[in-house]
């Protein structure tokens, strides 16, 4: 569907170093040197400058990788919507999964939705959690995606132009690494992380998680507020790297292998569910509605 040499030229700039790219992609280093001039050659654009430190990206390369990124992902999602003309005839609900999105509620939900959806088929759509994929994908949910299971409330909700079926409560925990000082612990109080430079997501991403945050202003000084802009893996690294506390839920458990998740007692949570288009499709209404009365019963 596009060049594999846009591919290569990003894996060498994510990695900064042919050599490591071509461990990466399975190949001899002098190939992937060939496609990068290749690349350069075709565009005529030096995409980077190589010296004696390793590689640096152009002006040019820093532009054309945000591109290329869209352009891959693009591609994919041409693809899964070819595949999905060939199953007209086939009820089918494709599910958005990334790290911070799992869709294993969904399979644990699966024995009672057969009973209202018979015929219906899940089809998993990865896709890279990145602050401008989640504004594409929640946006125009229904075109590529129909729904991807996460936490959300009102105010993520009218932020992303999307709605939510609410499945659960999640309880806000906390996420630490493996080596940290409460690791050994089964649960936490508030005066555990007295000391502790607690990470949250911006004000105003969720009234839930702002609750929290004034009452650790109000109450609880000795907790240091960080405050980060999206949540991704390298929020979960940089916890791990800095020894820092992160607000996260159970459902997160697997994200990060060096991290621990742990119930706090201060009883506050957070909506879990699915998030879906404003109008979506009767397929996916009526998959909705099983969703909802499974977890009803």
């Amino acid at each position: 569907m596009y060049n594999s040499q846009l591919e290569t030229f990003l894996c060498v700039a994510e990695e900064g170093s042919f050599n490591k790219a071509a461990e990466k992609l399975y190949i001899s280093p002098p190939a992937v040197i060939k496609q990068i001039n290749l690349l350069e050659e075709s565009l005529d654009l030096q995409l980077f400058v190589r010296t004696h430190r390793g590689l640096q990206l152009t002006e040019a390369g820093k532009s054309l990788v945000q591109d290329v990124k869209y352009i891959i992902q693009y591609c994919k999602d041409s693809v899964t919507r070819a595949k999905n003309a060939m199953q007209k005839n086939t009820d089918v609900i494709r599910i958005g999964t990334s790290p911070m999105t799992p869709a294993q509620v969904l399979v644990d939900l699966w024995p009672k939705l057969q009973e209202d959806c018979p015929n219906t088929k899940f089809q998993l759509v990865p896709f890279d959690n990145t602050p401008e994929n989640a504004r594409e994908i929640l946006a125009n949910l229904g075109q590529n995606i129909d729904v991807v299971a996460g936490i959300f409330d009102e105010t993520m909700l009218n932020l992303r132009q999307c709605a939510g079926l609410e499945i659960s409560r999640e309880p806000i925990c906390c996420a630490v690494s493996i080596h940290h000082r409460l690791a050994g612990k089964n649960k936490l109080t508030v005066q555990d992380l007295y000391g502790e430079n607690l990470m949250l997501m911006r004000r105003d991403w969720s009234h839930y998680v702002d609750l929290l945050r004034d009452d650790i202003w109000k109450n609880h000084p000795q907790i240091q507020i960080v405050d980060f802009d999206f949540y991704d893996v390298s929020v979960f690294n940089q916890c791990e790297n800095n020894n820092c506390v992160l607000m996260a839920v159970e459902k997160w458990q697997y994200v990060h292998p060096l991290l621990k998740i742990l119930p706090v007692d201060w009883g506050y949570a957070i909506p879990y569910g699915l998030l879906h288009s404003l109008d979506p499709s009767p397929v996916v209404k009526r998959f909705l509605q099983a969703v909802e009365k499974a977890t009803r019963t």
